[in-house]
């Protein structure tokens, strides 16, 4: 259930950007769909080209540390560490950018196909109840719906992030953020305010408040 901090990150978004007023529900539904991955243990997966590729790495890095809150390690996660390391390591939610691993996306498209860079990836990385995360501002990336298509063949969920047409990608999503616009760099502009703040809700919702 959305907490009432998640409630108040996802009210600063839309006065923020009123224009992302007809996706609320959508933003609580993705809210919901991300931290259900992470309360059962799962990991999130994240891909897309060019711009949407460092969203995918930008993303991720504000997962896997503190974002807004200190996230200090339990008791339990220092044993066996020295002071310094057990003070300063963060809790962190696992989520992997498949825009790295150069050598496999390149021994991909050498023996394979360009196209099945991000579903290989998938194919080897993926577990029922995780989540794909597939960007793309057309809705209509090869690479990208082929994961997706692969995540679902895995018992994943798929959560797109698409400007206003949502594409091919839209079909092939559980839940897919289309944003309004259709020009790339504006569609761009949008999605970075959007996982932001998902960050900071979940960042919420798993541990707590306390701010760095």
């Amino acid at each position: 259930m959305t907490t009432a901090l998640a409630t108040d990150h996802l009210a600063v978004l839309l006065v923020r950007r009123p224009e992302l007023a007809p996706i609320e529900a959508e933003l609580r539904a993705a809210h919901e769909l991300l931290l259900g991955c992470y309360r059962g243990g799962g990991t999130l997966l994240l891909c897309g080209n060019g711009g949407s590729a460092a969203d995918s790495d930008h993303w991720a890095g504000e997962l896997l540390k503190g974002f807004e809150s200190r996230r200090p390690l339990p008791a339990g996660e220092r044993a066996g560490l020295d002071e310094r390391l057990g003070c300063l390591l963060q809790r962190g939610l696992p989520a992997i950018p498949l825009t790295g691993f150069p050598a496999l996306r390149t021994a991909v498209a050498n023996d394979m196909d360009p196209q099945l860079e991000f579903a290989q990836l998938v194919q080897a990385f993926g577990r029922p109840g995780w989540v794909l995360v597939a960007i793309s501002t057309s809705g209509n990336a090869g690479n990208v719906c082929a994961a997706a298509q692969v995540a679902r063949a895995r018992g994943m969920h798929v959560l797109g992030l698409t400007g206003a047409g949502g594409g091919r990608l839209a079909g092939l999503c559980d839940l897919c953020l289309r944003v309004p616009s259709t020009r790339t760099c504006e569609v761009q502009e949008l999605h970075l305010p959007i996982y932001h703040t998902l960050c900071l809700m979940l960042e919420d919702a798993l541990f707590g408040a306390e701010v760095a």
